[in-house]
């Protein structure tokens, strides 16, 4: 079995007087489509830092189909894949807020993106691969830093756009 590919953004990095903020891993675990998995990266990273989470880090796994059906068969209950995944190694604010008085980093955990579901979406909605890859990196980068669009009466869709026209020129 060969090695996935890997890419992390930098922390020693500055961009203005920004630090850029902790690693982000990013692996990809399929060979279906090519992934700019520095790019995802600093997509994440970038994100993060808007949204003043720069004590922040995660992981971005591209994965197919039959892995996402599983993950989403196991972990909620439906036998069929999905676009994207987050999954958060603590659950509510309070851990967060804790750690990041203290000073130390939190990984907020996982976003898992399916990367045959990504192109089918792609397709349907007129978009090319690329960018619905950005918009799934920022969907899944929000919930794991707490937002949630089932429960937050439009928060998280208002600030997903927001940083799309920010982000995504």
């Amino acid at each position: 079995m060969s090695t996935p590919r890997r890419s992390t953004s930098s922390t020693k990095q500055t961009r203005a007087d920004k630090p850029i903020g902790l690693p982000i891993e990013v692996l990809n675990r399929q060979r279906l489509y090519p992934i700019d998995t520095a790019h995802a990266a600093s997509l994440a990273r970038e994100v993060l830092h808007r949204i003043e989470r720069q004590d922040a880090s995660l992981t971005i796994s591209f994965i197919r189909d039959r892995q996402m059906r599983q993950l989403n068969r196991d972990y909620r209950g439906f036998d069929k894949p999905t676009d994207v995944l987050s999954f958060a190694y603590h659950e509510g604010e309070e851990f967060a807020d804790i750690a990041a008085l203290e000073g130390e980093t939190v990984h907020l955990g996982d976003v898992v993106i399916s990367v045959e579901t990504a192109a089918r979406y792609a397709t349907e909605l007129g978009l090319s691969f690329d960018r619905e890859i950005d918009f799934l990196v920022i969907h899944g980068t929000l919930h794991l830093a707490g937002y949630d669009h089932e429960t937050d009466h439009g928060e998280m869709n208002r600030l997903e756009k927001k940083l799309r026209k920010q982000l995504l020129r």
